[in-house]
């Protein structure tokens, strides 16, 4: 017996290692999900990472035109949930393109994974929703953005904005931000009135519908 637990031992010891410390080679290691068994490499070029390789529980998927800064701060995202309601789970992975002052690019990818694939599920393009969803009006005192039968308004008089710096519309886009919340995907995109400020955030939730993911309740919500 004593014998037995001592190879047990000896044989955890070499095994362990070899796992935590697999690499791909000429790769960089630059997100990991421990719990699930998932790991994401890509190579560098300058300030960006590129050609990437998932590593879903042993299985490679390479995607060689996947882009992300490289500041570990916005590493990329690895969500693994059932966000569908099959009762599967499907794997989550969010990118940073690209960041700055005022500035946010992410984009999102989910993967259908079985035995047989790992399927790339459409996911509807959150500023074509918010164009599709959204009315909007910009004076240099007020932001007015109504959504169905919801109408917000904003006023931005005491920001103190001057006129000449106020766009002639609400912008979206400057900021893109993705996340994973109580099993769905969710896209948040801000509403930019100048170049330094933001009355608010578009909300979309995403649904599972016609073999993609499209918009399911589309929100605004006001900075305080």
């Amino acid at each position: 017996m004593k014998r037995y637990i001592i190879f047990i031992m000896a044989f955890l010891l070499v095994i362990a290692p070899y796992k935590t410390g697999a690499t791909i080679k000429g790769y960089d290691m630059v997100a990991k999900s421990g719990k699930d068994d998932i790991t994401i490499y890509a190579k560098k070029i300058d300030d960006l990472y590129y050609d990437f390789k998932i590593d879903f529980k042993g299985r490679i998927a390479s995607r060689p035109f996947w882009m992300n800064v490289i500041n570990p701060t916005y590493a990329p995202q690895i969500y693994y949930e059932d966000i569908n309601k099959d009762e599967k789970k499907e794997l989550i992975i969010i990118l940073t393109k690209g960041y700055g002052t005022g500035a946010l690019d992410e984009e999102v990818y989910v993967f259908e994974i079985d035995s047989n694939r790992f399927g790339e599920l459409l996911v509807d393009n959150p500023l074509a929703v918010v164009l599709k969803n959204a009315k909007t009006r910009l004076t240099p005192t007020e932001g007015e953005i109504s959504i169905g039968n919801k109408q917000y308004v904003v006023d931005i008089s005491p920001v103190g904005i001057k006129p000449e710096n106020v766009f002639k519309d609400i912008y979206f886009g400057g900021i893109i931000k993705y996340e994973v919340e109580n099993n769905h995907l969710i896209a948040r995109l801000a509403a930019q009135v100048s170049p330094a400020h933001f009355i608010g955030e578009v909300i979309i939730t995403y649904g599972y519908r016609e073999k993609m993911y499209q918009a399911k309740s589309v929100d605004f919500q006001p900075y305080k």
